[in-house]
């Protein structure tokens, strides 16, 4: 978990993926490119590469700031209803403003999503006392009840196609022109950073935050902002990656602790690579063709979550 190593390996799978892909562009062409070559490289290549990086960082790092100030590390827009909330958002706005641009349904979805997560952390005080596994369960149960409403909704208004766009990540896409949208989660990284000791704090506790001068209720709004809108955009560019948000900030910490600004850059650099690997390992296995992104992280997401689940209970045992 060396921030070096990690690094080190961002950029190598950065320029494997980059050359992965049903056109064959070669190393060699990079020096003398066809015009065909380099609208691919330049419209298609590198911003898919981008956008994979910023969706891992930003996502990674909206999960781990959910678990910091929930303290709870089975906690992310995933298992929240964040994900799920947004997207009844961008359903409100298929619906209500039909030529609606993206910035618009980006601000809708954000209403949503935080109204979403605000709710699940009033639900989240009311079991406080629990199991911390029981938490994510009323969160997934919380998202999937949104989530029937949505579908519910779709179906009504035969939206069910313009919705199923959203319902699995996809960086197949992504072009120039239409993914700039999330080069907004870049600033709010930056301020996550720059918060990243009073978040450190508020994940104290209400009490111990208020005693050292701190303005508990501010610094949770603020970072539960900077999820909902890190999520909404994340969704409108690329659509939904499931577990990202959960796994990553977890395996970071076993190695790296609980300290969020030191952490911080781990897991923003975990998160990324992570992305990568099962990009190309989507873009590789059914070769020509490729599996959506939100299909390979589900699937190993979903493993590495029932593993920390079942260590949590072995631990407890």
């Amino acid at each position: 978990m060396k921030r070096r190593y990690l690094f080190i390996a961002l950029i190598v799978l950065s320029f494997i993926s980059l050359f992965i892909g049903v056109k064959d562009i070669t190393v060699l062409d990079i020096f003398n490119l066809s015009e065909e070559k380099a609208q691919i490289l330049f419209a298609s290549r590198i911003p898919r590469l981008v956008s994979i990086i910023i969706a891992g960082i930003s996502m990674s790092i909206c999960g781990l700031i959910m678990q910091q100030l929930t303290r709870n590390k089975f906690v992310s827009p995933t298992t929240a209803g964040t994900m799920d909330s947004a997207r009844l958002g961008i359903l409100v706005s298929l619906m209500i403003f039909t030529a609606a641009s993206p910035l618009l349904k980006m601000v809708i979805a954000f209403i949503f999503a935080l109204l979403g997560t605000f709710i699940f952390m009033r639900i989240l005080e009311k079991v406080r006392y629990k199991d911390a596994i029981f938490i994510p369960l009323v969160g997934l149960m919380f998202g999937n009840i949104i989530n029937s409403i949505t579908t519910f909704f779709a179906y009504k208004y035969d939206l069910i196609q313009n919705m199923s766009s959203w319902l699995q990540g996809d960086f197949s896409m992504i072009i120039k022109g239409q993914y700039e949208l999330i080069y907004i989660s870049i600033p709010l990284v930056i301020i996550a950073y720059m918060f990243a000791n009073k978040f450190t704090i508020a994940g104290m506790g209400e009490e111990f935050s208020i005693n050292l001068g701190l303005n508990y209720k501010r610094v949770v709004n603020l970072g539960l902002t900077i999820v909902a809108l890190v999520s909404s955009v994340v969704i409108l560019t690329v659509g939904m990656i499931p577990f990202l948000g959960l796994i990553i900030p977890n395996i970071v910490a076993i190695y790296q602790g609980d300290h969020l600004k030191k952490t911080l850059s781990h897991t923003a650099l975990l998160g990324a690579v992570f992305v990568l690997c099962c990009d190309i390992l989507g873009r590789i296995i059914i070769y020509p063709y490729e599996i959506p992104i939100g299909l390979t992280v589900g699937v190993i997401g979903s493993g590495i979550f029932a593993y920390l689940l079942m260590g949590r209970r072995a631990y407890e045992s």
